[in-house]
């Protein structure tokens, strides 16, 4: 399961819109987690990186099982070995 602390007092927060890119498996693949979760991917994603900063895992087993069936369901098969070696894909230009 995501791992979520008992809240014993909120923290409020200003959030802002970002415009950043991601691959698109791997969003697939945040997306079903989050709503697996019933939380938002804004959430989920704040959440990971509170971890990551840390040097916690956000995950426990239950969701690291999911991660693996939406990562089967959504074709993902990047680890972390790939982080950085990712480039963007060169779109093909179709003839009309």
């Amino acid at each position: 399961m995501y791992h979520v602390d008992m809240v014993t007092e909120s923290i409020p927060v200003e959030r802002i819109q970002t415009g950043v890119r991601m691959e698109k498996r791997l969003v697939k693949v945040l997306k079903g987690l989050a709503e697996y979760h019933d939380m938002s991917l804004g959430d989920l994603l704040e959440g990971i990186v509170l971890h990551a900063f840390d040097g916690k895992t956000a995950f426990g087993r239950e969701s690291l099982q999911k991660i693996a069936e939406l990562k089967n369901v959504y074709g993902l098969d990047l680890d972390a070995s790939s982080s950085h070696r990712l480039t963007e894909a060169r779109k093909s230009r179709g003839r009309s």
